[in-house]
């Protein structure tokens, strides 16, 4: 079977939940300790037309969203960038796969600037960004604490070609 994307819907919210929570296990994709409660919840203020799920048959393998970094109107075309991918499906080009689906989705809704804040130990991510167009625009060093222990954000952005 075929990896295939499409727009994220309220139906995969326990699918979404579940990798969201993987992710926070591991200790390198966010500061967050636990999910939120609901759909909504998550999907908070979040572009629809770029937010994705990959899946195969009936199975969703990974996800991603755009974020308004802010609610000024001078920064509407800035957008953060959170993908996640399940655990046994890491490897397999569905990162890649939806961001690139997020990157073309984005220049059409008139984003001009894409960005994310990676933990400096999660190179398979901080890979995945520079592959496909971001640039590493400086380092938060010791930005806040995780468990007790400081953390340092990579900050990545990537310039749209509108």
């Amino acid at each position: 079977m075929a990896i295939k994307v499409r727009s994220v819907v309220s139906e995969d919210w326990q699918d979404v939940k579940r990798i969201y929570e993987a992710g926070i296990e591991t200790k390198m994709a966010t500061f967050e300790s636990k999910a939120p409660a609901s759909y909504d919840e998550w999907f908070g203020e979040t572009n629809p037309q770029c937010s994705f799920v990959a899946y195969e048959e009936i199975h969703i393998l990974g996800w991603c969203k755009l974020s308004p970094v802010s609610k000024r109107n001078v920064y509407k075309g800035v957008g953060e960038v959170s993908i996640y991918i399940d655990t046994h499906a890491k490897g397999k080009g569905i990162g890649d796969l939806l961001l690139k689906h997020m990157i073309i989705a984005s220049e059409k809704e008139g984003f001009w600037t894409l960005e994310s804040k990676i933990f400096k130990e999660n190179v398979a991510s901080l890979n995945l960004h520079i592959k496909n167009g971001f640039r590493i625009v400086g380092v938060r060093e010791k930005i806040a604490q995780l468990d007790g222990i400081w953390k340092d954000n990579v900050l990545l952005e990537r310039r749209n070609s509108i």
